[in-house]
C-alpha cells in the first residue's frame, strides 16, 4: 500500500503495544513514522525496522511541549498508563499523573501540530481512547475520567479543523492484548482467587458480547484507514472496537 506515500505521521507511545502495531501499519501505508516513546532503545529498534525515525521523549515534561513544533501530517495521541484503586485510596499525584499525559499532553501535541496541518490544507488526528471514553468503571477513576476528556478534546478539534482538511477522531478498544493488559489478568486473578480464564470471562470481559481481547492490530488497521484519504469526511466520531460493550 502507499496511499500514505510522502506523508509523516508521529505515534506516541509508539515503540510497542498498540503504538508499535500502529507505528507498522501507517509504515506499511507508506507514511514515514517517527516512533515516539520514553523507552529510547525500544523506539530505535522500530524505527529501524520499519524505517522511521525514533524520538526518545519523556511526555510528561510538559513545560518542554509547550513550544514545540511538530511537522507532522498524521498524529496519532497513543501513549498512555493504568492504575487501579478505589477512589477514597487513589493517589492524587497519579490521578493528575495519568491526566497529564492522556488529556494534557495529546491537547499539546494538537497544538504543535496543527500551524502544519492547517497550513498544507491536510491532516490527521487520532486518539487513541478507550470504551472507557464512553463508558465508566470502579476503581479507574483517574483512566475514566482523562479519556472522556480526550472525547471533548478530540471532537472541539474537529470543529475548529474541518475548515482546513483536518479530521479528529477516537478510537475506543475494550481491552487489547498488550503486557499492560496481561499484567491486570495476572493481578485480576492473584486478587480474586480465580485463574486467568475466569479473570477474562467474568470480569474483564463480562459486558463484551465477544468474549476476547482485541488484537493491536485490529486497532491499528482502524487507525490505518481513518489516516487515509478515504476517511476525509470521518471527523468529530468515537470508533467503538470493544466486541459489544458499548452496545448496551
Amino acid at each position: 500500500m502507499s496511499e500514505l506515500s510522502g506523508r509523516t505521521a508521529l505515534v506516541t507511545g509508539g515503540a510497542s503495544g498498540i503504538g508499535a502495531a500502529c507505528s507498522r501499519e501507517l509504515a506499511a501505508r507508506g507514511a514515514h513514522v517517527t516512533v515516539a516513546d520514553r523507552d529510547g532503545e525500544g523506539a530505535a529498534a522500530l524505527a529501524d525496522e520499519i524505517g522511521g525515525t525514533a524520538w526518545q521523549v519523556d511526555l510528561l515534561d510538559v513545560a518542554a511541549l509547550e513550544s514545540l513544533t511538530l511537522q507532522a501530517d498524521i498524529l496519532v495521541n497513543n501513549a498512555g498508563v493504568q492504575q487501579v484503586a478505589p477512589i477514597a485510596e487513589f493517589p492524587p499525584a497519579a490521578f493528575r499523573m495519568l491526566l497529564t499525559l492522556m488529556t494534557e499532553v495529546p491537547f499539546l501535541l494538537v497544538r504543535a501540530a496543527l500551524p502544519h496541518m492547517y497550513a498544507q490544507g491536510f491532516g490527521r488526528i487520532i486518539n487513541l481512547s478507550s470504551v472507557h471514553g464512553l463508558r465508566a468503571s470502579e476503581y479507574k477513576v483517574a483512566y475514566v475520567t482523562a479519556k472522556h476528556a480526550l472525547e471533548g478534546l478530540s471532537k472541539v478539534t474537529a470543529l475548529e479543523g474541518g475548515q482546513h482538511g483536518v479530521t479528529s477522531n477516537c478510537v475506543n478498544p475494550g481491552y487489547v492484548r498488550t503486557a499492560l493488559v496481561d499484567k491486570q489478568i495476572a493481578d485480576q486473578a492473584r486478587t480474586h482467587g480465580i485463574d486467568e480464564q475466569q479473570v477474562m470471562e467474568q470480569i474483564m470481559l463480562k459486558e463484551s458480547a465477544i468474549k476476547r481481547l482485541v488484537e493491536p492490530e485490529e486497532v491499528a488497521a482502524l487507525v490505518g484507514w481513518l489516516a487515509g484519504p478515504h476517511a476525509g469526511m470521518v471527523t468529530g466520531a468515537s470508533y467503538t472496537m470493544d466486541g459489544g460493550w458499548s452496545a448496551r
